[in-house]
């Protein structure tokens, strides 16, 4: 009996070394995430295009909520909370790409309105011309 206590007492002294080890290292690689700096300059990138577009009248609300993200990201970047910054941040780049998606739709619609609009002036005048001979 007392032999087998002494092995299981050596067995204990080799075997909570490697156990406190493995956890410290576990510790290590559970560190904190790195700041999600790539998401956040590409939404900041993603707005100064909607910007630059005309977003601000034509899809004014969507980059309102893009620059809101933006700033909410920045804030849980100072918080330590990296995996809501980086959602934040993707979540402001696609309503940046909104605001922009939605202000080319809306000049490619004036465009298109503009068009209708001589076409049928061109029309209006083939009639008149027609009319006269």
């Amino acid at each position: 009996m007392k032999n087998r206590n002494g092995a299981r007492l050596r067995r204990a002294v080799l075997v909570m070394p490697a156990l406190a080890l493995g956890v410290l290292l576990l510790g290590a690689c559970a560190s904190a995430p790195l700041a999600p700096t790539a998401s956040l300059t590409e939404a900041r990138e993603a707005i100064a295009r909607a910007e630059q577009s005309g977003s601000r009248e034509h899809a004014g609300s969507e980059l309102d909520d893009a620059k809101l993200r933006l700033e909410k990201a920045e804030r849980a970047v100072d918080a330590q909370d990296m995996v809501e910054a980086e959602r934040l941040a993707r979540e402001a780049e696609v309503s940046a790409e909104l605001a922009t998606a939605r202000t080319e739709a809306a000049k490619a619609a004036e465009i298109n309105r503009q068009m209708g609009r001589g076409a049928e002036a061109l029309t209006e005048e083939m009639r008149r011309t027609g009319e006269q001979q």
